[in-house]
Parts: C-alpha cells; sequence; structure tokens
C-alpha cells in the first residue's frame, strides 16, 4: 500500500496502519514493515508513540529534541 499522508491530525497514522493491518488480516496477510519517505512531523510520529506505547500521563514536552528546538528558537 503506498499513500501520501497529508492530514495526520485528521487522520492519525496510527488510525491509518491500523486499518490497513485489519484490511491485510481479512486476507491472511500480516504486514511486515512500514516506510515513511521524505520529511514527517515530530508531532505525527508522538502520535503514534503515545498509541502503540499506551503511554500514561505522556505529555510531548518529554520528547528531548521537542526540548532542545524550543530551547534554540
Amino acid at each position: 500500500v503506498s499513500m501520501n499522508m497529508v492530514n495526520y491530525k485528521g487522520t492519525p497514522l496510527f488510525r491509518v496502519f491500523e486499518t490497513i493491518k485489519r484490511e491485510a488480516e481479512r486476507y491472511g496477510v500480516s504486514i511486515v514493515g512500514s516506510e515513511i519517505v521524505g520529511l514527517i512531523p515530530m508531532e505525527a510520529l508522538i502520535d503514534v508513540a503515545d498509541f502503540y506505547l499506551r503511554l500514561e500521563n505522556f505529555d510531548e514536552n518529554q520528547v528531548l529534541e521537542k526540548r532542545l528546538l524550543e530551547q534554540i528558537k
């Protein structure tokens, strides 16, 4: 499956991945990997980590790179 994600806030990456995974399972196929081509907003990856890791009391300000970027602005 190949697609362009243009609104990760409206349709989070984890929702797209889970939908494709369910469809693949209907056909007896498992997903063995995924790929990001090009750039991706940090917020989109934070959402994925929060979803799959089931983080409790997670705050995106706990992400080191985000804090560093705020310091150099």
